[in-house]
C-alpha cells in the first residue's frame, strides 16, 4: 500500500479521493472538497481511536475500529470525517484507513448548535489492507469537516494508535515428571505475524520472562527474564521445586503485539 495522500492546496478529503479513485469510491454524499474552498473554522477535540487501545492484527484479523470527536464550528457542522494515516509525514504518507471514506455519524449538541459529537466505525481486515510489515507502528489521526456555509477544516489531530503485528509463543517444559531439585529446561520460540509473506516469522532479540504458577494458584511469578535467540527460538533452566505450570510472557513492543504462552505442566515428584 503505497500512496501519495496530500496534494499542496488541497484539502486532505480532495486530495486523498484523488489518489485513491482508481481503487476505492467515496460514499454518496461524500464529496470532494474544491481546490480553492474556503477554511472554515471548525475546531476538533476529544479525538479517541479504538478506546484508546493498540489494535493488533494477524494475519486474517477482522477488526472493528471505532473514531470519535467532538467538531465545533461558529457556522454548524454540516459533516465530518476523520481517518487513519501512516508515514513519515502526511506529504508521504504510505497508507490511510478506512477504505471508502465514510462520513462520520454526528449528533449536535442539544446545548449548542455549533458543537457535534461525531463517530466513525470501520472494519480493518489485515489480509487486505496490511500488505506491508512496515506499516506497524504509529498511525496518525487526520479529521475534516465541512461548515453549513461549504467551507472546509482539515487537521492533523495530534492523536496516535499503534496498528501492531500479532506475536505468538509456545513453549514445553522437560522432563516431565521430573524428581524434586532436578533441572527443568524451558524450551520456546517467539513468532510475529509478517504481513508481508503472509505468515509468522522469528522474532529475534526480544525480552521474554519465564513464569511458573503453582498448582492450585492462579498467580504467576516470574522467575527470569531471556533474550530470544536465532529463529525466535527460547531456552532456559530451572530447578525443580513443585508441582506447576510454566510459560514464557511477551510484553511487545512499538511494532507488535504481546503475547503469553499456555502454561506447561510439570508434575514433580
Amino acid at each position: 500500500m503505497h500512496m501519495h495522500i496530500r496534494a499542496p492546496g488541497v484539502p486532505f478529503l480532495g486530495a486523498l479521493t484523488l489518489a485513491l479513485a482508481s481503487s476505492l469510491a467515496l460514499p454518496a454524499g461524500a464529496q470532494a472538497a474544491p481546490a480553492d474552498a474556503t477554511e472554515s473554522n471548525a475546531v476538533f477535540s476529544r479525538v479517541v481511536v479504538n478506546s484508546g487501545n493498540s489494535i493488533v492484527l494477524g494475519l486474517t484479523t477482522k477488526k472493528t475500529v471505532t473514531i470519535t470527536w467532538t467538531v465545533t464550528d461558529p457556522e454548524g457542522v454540516a459533516a465530518s470525517w476523520a481517518y487513519l494515516w501512516h508515514g513519515p509525514n502526511i506529504d508521504d504518507a504510505d497508507g490511510a484507513l478506512p477504505r471508502g471514506f465514510p462520513q462520520g455519524t454526528c449528533i449536535v449538541s442539544s446545548t449548542d448548535p455549533t458543537t457535534s459529537d461525531c463517530k466513525v466505525s470501520f472494519t480493518i481486515d489485515a489480509a487486505r489492507d496490511m500488505d506491508d510489515s512496515d506499516l506497524a507502528g504509529n498511525w496518525n489521526v487526520l479529521t475534516s469537516a465541512q461548515d453549513k456555509t461549504d467551507d472546509w477544516t482539515d487537521v492533523d489531530a495530534a492523536r496516535v494508535v499503534r496498528i501492531a503485528r500479532a506475536s505468538r509463543l509456545t513453549v514445553n517444559a522437560a522432563p516431565e515428571p521430573v524428581k524434586k531439585g532436578r533441572t527443568i529446561t524451558v524450551t520456546g520460540k517467539l513468532t510475529r505475524a509478517n504481513w508481508d509473506t503472509n505468515s509468522y516469522t522469528a522474532y529475534r532479540g526480544r525480552s521474554v520472562d519465564l513464569q511458573f504458577r503453582k498448582k492450585g494458584s492462579n498467580t504467576y511469578t516470574t522467575l527470569e527474564t531471556i533474550v530470544s535467540g536465532t529463529g525466535g527460538a527460547l531456552k532456559t533452566t530451572t530447578k525443580a521445586k513443585q508441582d506447576g505450570y510454566y510459560r514464557f510472557v511477551f510484553d511487545g513492543s512499538g511494532t507488535t503485539g504481546s503475547s503469553k504462552a499456555t502454561g506447561d505442566f510439570v508434575d514433580v515428584r
